[in-house]
């Protein structure tokens, strides 16, 4: 698979019509939220692209990414992308096992130095000396390392990846960790990179993102937690399909009720679309047919950041705002409740580091005490939670 061909080749090869590669181009310029002026460059250069050289690393996950990138229906954008990648280390689709891919990796990543584009799929556990998950004998830190220094660039796939994911939940054994806290202790080559969370990711979300790196050789902008912002932007519950039935307060009160059988609004079973950032509503699964809230389930959040430790999936998001109460695991019990306040509750929409907040730590509790803000409203902290939340954001300022 090294053998780097042009991608108009390869659409020749496939038979792929001129009239498909347009609506390709089309599908991927919108979904990137690319202007029409654009795509005429886009399908240039789609089409004197070369195949870029990838190692997959997969370590502490289920497969469920990979899963879902390539299980995908016939000549969609993710088809014709993942096709085009000359893949050259991937433990569940190459051929090669052992010391022979082992040895295949070591030389593409040789012959292509700088130049290959890394992606990651699960947590990397530092506990244990890294014992917990190793692989040809060696820690997942130390192979990590090893790729990421000579990457060009790297993509987080899955929230494993992305936020340490369900490896990470708590009392988190294994010091699950996700590859960006890597780079910013210093433990991993600093690189561009993009994180697409997800358990898993919608698959066109990855395949959308490889593009956009292949045709500009740059990711997509990106939030504050490094997710694309044409696909992470927005809510699930901003694009879903029952946002009607919120605003008119028709909510299903048990999965087999009579509002379940109307499709009314799930959110007092626990769905976290309010607070969960992801496209799932608007690009669904399997041939787009549905996604979990359509379904008839609630969104579980999995995009966002400790989504397993967020106070359960079938609480209504203002009971847990109002009654969930993590066990303390810092020192100063205050601090360490108001800690998990904030990351249960304000992270979503606010900086992820508090002490990036520009309004003071009084002024934020004086807000929340006030009700003043309609957008707060939910947020029903007792005086003991307002005032252990304050001592966290002093103590970061």
């Amino acid at each position: 698979m090294s053998q780097r061909s042009r991608f108009d080749d390869y659409l020749v090869q496939q038979g792929v019509s001129r009239r498909a590669f347009i609506k390709l181009c089309s599908s991927l310029g919108s979904l990137l939220a690319l202007p029409a002026a654009a795509l005429p460059a886009l399908a240039d250069q789609l089409r004197q692209a070369r195949r870029p050289v990838v190692i997959w690393l997969s370590f502490q996950e289920c497969t469920g990414c990979t899963e879902s990138f390539t299980r995908s229906h016939s000549l969609t954008l993710e088809d014709l992308i993942f096709n085009y990648l000359s893949l050259d280390y991937h433990h569940t689709l190459q051929a090669a096992a052992g010391e022979a891919a082992e040895a295949a990796r070591r030389s593409s990543m040789q012959q292509h130095y700088g130049k290959y584009l890394l992606i990651v799929e699960g947590s990397i556990p530092l506990g244990y000396g890294g014992a917990c998950s190793t692989i040809a004998g060696r820690t997942n830190l130390d192979l990590l390392q090893e790729c990421t220094a000579g990457a060009a660039a790297v993509m987080a796939i899955g929230s494993c990846a992305v936020f340490s994911g369900l490896p990470g939940a708590a009392p988190n054994p294994t010091s699950a960790t996700g590859v960006a806290d890597l780079m910013q202790q210093g433990l991993i080559a600093l690189r561009p990179m993009v994180n697409i969370p997800g358990c898993p990711p919608l698959p066109v979300a990855i395949s959308a993102v490889l593009a956009h790196f292949l045709l500009f050789d740059r990711f997509p902008p990106v939030d504050e937690l490094g997710r694309p912002l044409s696909i992470y932007a927005e809510t699930v519950h901003d694009r879903c399909s029952r946002v009607h039935f919120f605003e008119q307060e028709k909510f299903a009160l048990s999965f087999d009720d009579e509002g379940a059988r109307k499709g009314w609004c799930l959110y007092k079973l626990g769905c976290k679309g309010p607070v969960t950032h992801n496209a799932c509503a608007v690009l669904k699964w399997n041939k787009k047919t549905s996604f979990p809230v359509q379904s008839g389930h609630g969104c579980l959040g999995c995009s966002e950041p400790g989504f397993w430790d967020k106070g359960g999936f079938y609480r209504a998001l203002d009971d847990v705002a109002s009654g969930y109460s993590p066990p303390a695991i810092a020192h100063d019990t205050a601090i360490s409740e108001g800690q998990q306040l904030y990351e249960t509750n304000c992270v979503y929409c606010h900086a992820a580091n508090p002490a990036q907040l520009k309004t003071p730590a009084e002024k934020v509790t004086e807000v929340l005490r006030s009700s003043s803000l309609r957008a707060h409203r939910n947020l029903q902290f007792s005086a003991h939670q307002l005032d252990a939340l304050a001592r966290y954001l002093q103590s970061k300022k």
